[in-house]
């Protein structure tokens, strides 16, 4: 799950699809293609969303994407077409670019949706990303456990 400062979408993604997964068969993680926020929590409203539906992301730490995260995971996730590129930018193979995908697609495959960054966005905004991402990681998830 990678969006840019890994501090507001991808941890919300990262936590709602760990909660919907065994994670003896997936691992699941998070990165963002800017280190601004390295080390520190997601975004307090990001943790306030999650823990209302009984997620806890307070193990989550903000990293910076790497090119060795195309090693370690079959699928990346981008939260947004900026971050797509970017993603795409890193890769060192057409096997690497293959992995990357918009989350959104997993809804609605003929589309490249945005997941809009909640970070000016209010209260309001987590809520409407948290629904958003849940909506996806359910169809994530359904494709992994059958």
């Amino acid at each position: 799950m990678v969006c840019l400062g890994n501090i507001c979408r991808s941890p919300l993604a990262e936590g709602i699809l760990k909660s919907k997964v065994s994670s003896d068969y997936v691992q699941v993680d998070s990165a963002g293609t800017a280190g601004y926020h390295e080390g520190e929590l997601p975004d307090k409203r990001s943790i306030a969303v999650a823990k209302k539906y009984g997620i806890n992301i307070t193990d989550q730490r903000s990293r910076k994407f790497s090119v060795t995260d195309f090693d370690s995971f079959d699928v990346i996730y981008a939260m947004d077409e900026s971050n797509y590129d970017n993603i795409v930018a890193l890769s060192r193979s057409y096997e690497d670019k293959s992995k990357v995908k918009m989350i959104l697609q997993e809804l609605d495959p003929d589309q490249k949706l945005n997941v809009p960054d909640p970070y000016y966005g209010g209260e309001l905004g987590f809520e409407n990303v948290y629904q958003m991402l849940n909506n996806a990681c359910e169809e994530i998830s359904s494709k992994i456990n059958k």
